[in-house]
């Protein structure tokens, strides 16, 4: 069986057991051990079921492994034949790695 996710924006396809990683700020709440994944947009299996926009009463939960930070993107912004418009910086995001433990309807 598998769920479809959605948090900050993004979606994921989660099953039983798997790891994913998940931006930190989204979460807030990634201090505790358990995490619970309200907006479940599809549960998939031998029968899918599709919610409209989330599936009514489905939820996934979580465990939290460790907290680290993803690979750094660069920004480089510059504008053509003008010497003092060049523009570098770079992000790393905070990340969150979970492990999902159960999917419930």
């Amino acid at each position: 069986m598998y769920a479809i996710i959605r948090s900050g924006g993004k979606q994921y396809r989660v099953a039983e057991g798997e790891l994913l990683r998940v931006e930190r700020d989204v979460l807030g709440f990634a201090d505790k051990d358990k995490v619970t994944f309200s907006e479940v947009l599809m549960v998939g299996g031998d029968q899918p079921k599709v919610g409209a926009p989330t599936v009514k009463g489905a939820s996934v939960m979580a465990t939290v492994l460790r907290e680290s930070r993803g690979e750094k993107i660069i920004v480089f912004k510059k504008k053509r034949r003008k010497n003092h418009t060049k523009r570098k910086h770079g992000h790393r995001q905070d990340m969150v790695e979970l492990r999902v433990d159960s999917i419930k309807l």
